[in-house]
């Protein structure tokens, strides 16, 4: 019996222009890779050739898994037993974290085939860093209800889990929403509550503050179409 390949979860940067994020073993990695799974194939290819402009990469196979197509596990179970190794990319920062990479890794997992997490950016992390919250408890629920109401409820949810428990509540938006995503906390939660807007993590126009509610008010950032992550504390120190 063949022993099973390697999963490979394979960091990609969050910045275009943020190549030196990733750090040199990822590469020699990739360079013995043949099999991904990739969120966006043509955001895989161009990676792909940032990270070595020598990868024959019609010679690749880049296997799709997005909301909307799940990976083929029944294909990633196969490949492993035969041998093959295996490497995730996610769209932008750690696979595995907030894409359908964890499926993948499950189905190693049942198999003993082994995983391999690597080194990378990761907006959770770098942003909870640079926040100033509370870096001991904290929770990333991933987006929020699209419908108004909805979204308003859980806003309001999170403020009061966050002040509590002094939790830190960590959310994402898609870029062309948040704007109104911004509009909705401060029209909902407390003066006093902490919230933090961490956008273009990595790249030249990274943009990272904490202020008040009552502060943001004042003057608010653009942030249409900015890949951003948000961070809201309510706990008193």
């Amino acid at each position: 019996m063949n022993t099973p390949g390697k999963v490979y979860l394979v960091p990609t940067v969050l910045s275009a222009d943020a190549l030196f994020s990733i750090p040199a073993y990822v590469t020699a990695i990739v360079q013995q890779l043949s099999v991904f799974f990739v969120e966006n194939e043509r955001t895989a290819r161009r990676y792909l050739k940032a990270l070595d402009r020598n990868i024959n990469i019609d010679s690749l196979q880049l296997l799709l898994m997005n909301e909307n197509q799940p990976p083929d596990l029944v294909l990633a179970k196969k490949l492993l037993l035969e041998g093959k190794n295996i490497g995730i990319l996610s769209e932008a920062g750690c696979p595995a974290i907030a894409d359908p990479g964890h499926l993948i890794v499950r189905i190693a997992h049942s198999i003993d085939a082994p995983v391999i997490p690597m080194i990378g950016p990761n907006s959770i992390l770098l942003a909870l860093m640079a926040s100033g919250m509370n870096g001991q408890n904290f929770q990333f629920v991933g987006y929020l209800p699209i419908k108004p109401p909805e979204r308003i409820k859980m806003l309001r949810e999170l403020e009061l889990e966050s002040e509590r428990k002094k939790q830190t509540q960590l959310f994402i938006e898609t870029p062309y929403r948040n704007n109104q995503l911004l509009k909705d906390i401060l029209d909902n939660c407390k003066d006093h509550t902490q919230v933090c807007i961490a956008a273009d993590i990595t790249g030249t126009t990274e943009y990272i503050k904490t202020r008040s509610v009552r502060e943001w008010k004042k003057q608010l950032p653009e942030l249409h179409k900015r890949p951003a992550i948000f961070l809201l504390y309510a706990g008193k120190e």
